[in-house]
């Protein structure tokens, strides 16, 4: 085909669903079928048309459907939501970005402030965090900081600014803080990132399998594993196809210390997931041999009140004035549960749009009687409902998957391995701000509720996937459409991703709450009593906690017999402030479960349907507050948090 002023449009060819790559890029053609070659000079020769300036022919409307479409069509959904985007005029955020880049000594700046640990550039060590979290970081992960404080330290150099403190003040000097700490006990996993390499812990085989997904070790030592253990063609590696049916399936694992879900979680150890996370993506992607940029987002000025194009914080705290405990956006809310009552079964849901008068009425209609319970859904359709949610996050002024972190989900589309395509999503939901988590979270529960119902509606998993891409990764600059071309089949994949295994994304891996836990007891060895009133605090504490511990003596003494009045060991007292019965003494064995305590204080105190349900927590000792999954082994806990209370109590969510 000759690059030409003419373009060849070959977009609406159907292809057996084994022939078609899900991503294009790096991909030579298969012999046997030149209309799969066809396709791909005509994507490549429509993006060079958009980057000299040339705007493509608008897409043509789509043919008329077969009845089963899912993996028979190429890329048709999605270019056909691309061109009701900008015939309805809103397509991104192009005014958040600031003209010019940042330079490396700001992007440094930036992504060690979001690592929590800015006080390595403002010489301000010991203050904050940062001391504690360097103490636990594995040998990868210190390399990395290291070379992210280098970097930030020669550029500021090269500027000929102030002197600050080079990296060796930070980790080589042996009379350092971080030196100091990795010299003191065991309980810390420490790594000196100058050791020699041999003298890194080894690393687990890599894994063949496509069912399991290892919790338990950081994902960037699993990719150094796999790097070395790889040999000839790697199972893992292979390309995944549009066709449903070739996605891999990871199970959930069932660890003795339960699983985590990103709710059981208090606010202030996911803060510190989120420190961790970073450098672990970082390091992650550094392994595979990728650049992990981060975009600069302009100061702008975005609405305070109403409904569309207001940031999802601002809209949360308006709601929460009505609606206290919100967490989801009261309109998003709405929008799903219309389309959930009347449009699961539709043919064509979010496919098919609404009429554009209609929606832009509604919209203005929403805007004004939302608050004032004065809006009649009745009214609404459900395309209308689709059109308005499909809306509704576009205009968000900061992006739902966030302007920061749009290049890193742009780099996981090009990640050849499924498992470390799940791993790198993993890490990025754990990144996201908790109002953006939670509303994703929301919308892909409802897509997978859609997929349920492709019999009815004729919208699989690949079609869904296709229609909400383009909603919520956005190309901005001057190479927008040329970076599109080439990355709507990834957006489209990970999209897919996303929905397929959203249980999982939102499980918080064992690795991490491992290293929360050696993170609270790094600052807890390092906080001395601030002040009077709160050594007062801690001595009252410590009182109580003697009292308690002398009284549960005495009743395990009872409970066990006399005989067994010294066996302290996997002795615990539940508490259960709701009950009639407040708290119990419980010996713990290897088969004793969370279900088995709820169970129990169900049966003492009479179970009711009218009591909510209610779950058992690990509050303090090396965890801000945990619930437990129900499959917990408590024995397990014990050893790994002796010091925590054990709570029964409902859960907020």
């Amino acid at each position: 085909m000759k690059d030409s002023c003419s373009v060849i449009l070959t977009a609406y060819h159907s292809y057996a669903p084994s022939r078609i790559h899900l991503v294009d890029e790096g991909y030579a053609p298969p012999r046997h079928s030149p209309c799969r070659k066809v396709q791909y000079q005509g994507i490549g020769l429509l993006g060079r048309m958009s980057s000299t300036g040339t705007r493509p022919s608008s897409h043509p409307s789509p043919p008329e459907r077969p009845a089963s479409r899912d993996s028979q069509d190429s890329m048709e959904d999605y270019w056909s939501e691309v061109k009701n985007i900008e015939e309805d005029g809103q397509r991104g955020h192009e005014d958040l970005l600031e003209r010019g880049s940042m330079d490396e000594a700001e992007l440094e700046e930036a992504w060690l402030q979001d690592a929590g640990l800015s006080t390595l550039v403002s010489g301000a060590l010991g203050e904050g965090p940062a001391e504690a979290l360097l103490s636990t970081l594995t040998r990868s992960q210190a390399a990395m900081v290291k070379k992210r404080v280098d970097n930030y330290t020669l550029t500021v150099r090269k500027r000929s600014k102030q002197p600050t403190r080079h990296v060796r003040d930070v980790f080589s000097t042996p009379n350092t803080s971080v030196r100091q700490m990795a010299l003191k006990g065991t309980l810390f996993v420490v790594y000196d990132p100058f050791r020699r390499v041999s003298e890194c812990p080894p690393c687990p085989p890599p894994q063949d399998t496509s069912d399991s997904l290892s919790f338990e070790v950081p994902y960037s030592e699993g990719v150094a594993a796999h790097r070395r253990g790889r040999q000839g063609d790697c199972k893992d590696c292979q390309r995944i196809r549009r066709d449903d049916h070739d996605l891999p399936t990871f199970q959930l694992p069932r660890p003795k210390l339960g699983l985590t879900r990103i709710q059981d979680l208090s606010c202030e150890d996911m803060k510190k997931i989120g420190y961790i996370s970073l450098i672990e993506l970082t390091t992650f992607y550094d392994g595979l041999g990728i650049e992990l940029k981060r975009n600069r987002a302009a100061r702008s000025k975005a609405r305070e009140n109403g409904i569309f194009g207001v940031p999802l914080t601002t809209l949360l705290e308006n709601d929460q004035k009505k609606f206290p405990g919100s967490k989801v956006p009261l309109v998003f809310r709405k929008l799903l549960s219309k389309l959930e009552q009347t449009g699961l079964q539709t043919e064509g849901i979010l496919r098919v749009p609404g009429s554009a008068s209609r929606v832009k009425h509604l919209r203005q209609e929403l805007e004004q009687k939302l608050y004032e319970d004065r809006f009649d859904w009745e009214l609404v359709r459900h395309n209308d409902a689709a059109g308005l949610l499909k809306m509704f996050i576009r205009e968000l002024p900061y992006p739902l998957l966030t302007l920061q972190h749009a290049p890193a989900f742009a780099a996981a589309q090009n990640i050849s391995s499924p498992r470390q395509q799940i791993q790198a999503l993993h890490l990025l939901i754990m990144l996201l701000p908790e109002p953006n988590r939670d509303t994703l979270k929301a919308l892909l529960e409802f897509l997978r509720k859609v997929v349920a119902y492709e019999e009815k509606n004729r919208m699989g998993l690949w079609n869904v996937s296709m229609i909400v891409a383009p909603n919520l990764f956005t190309y901005r600059g001057k190479n927008a459409k040329q970076e599109e071309m080439q990355g709507a089949a990834g957006a489209a994949h990970l999209v897919r991703l996303l929905i397929t295994h959203q249980d999982l994304l939102w499980t918080v891996p064992c690795f991490l709450i491992s290293h929360v836990r050696k993170l609270n007891e790094a600052g807890a060895s390092k906080k001395p009593p601030s002040s009077e009133k709160t050594k007062k605090k801690l001595l009252l504490m410590r009182r109580k906690t003697t009292e308690r511990e002398k009284t549960e003596r005495i009743e395990v003494g009872s409970y066990l017999g006399p005989q067994l009045t010294d066996l302290r060991q996997g002795v615990i007292r539940v508490h259960a402030p709701q009950h009639a019965k407040i708290s119990m003494a419980i010996q713990l064995d290897n088969e004793t479960k969370a279900k088995d305590v709820m169970a129990r204080f169900d049966y003492e105190n009479g179970s009711t349907s009218r009591r909510p349900r209610q779950y058992l927590f690990e509050v303090g000792g090396n965890i801000g507050e945990r619930s437990l999954d129900p499959e917990t082994h408590l024995l397990d806990v014990y050893h790994v948090n002796p010091h925590c209370e054990w709570v029964l109590k409902p859960t907020t969510t």
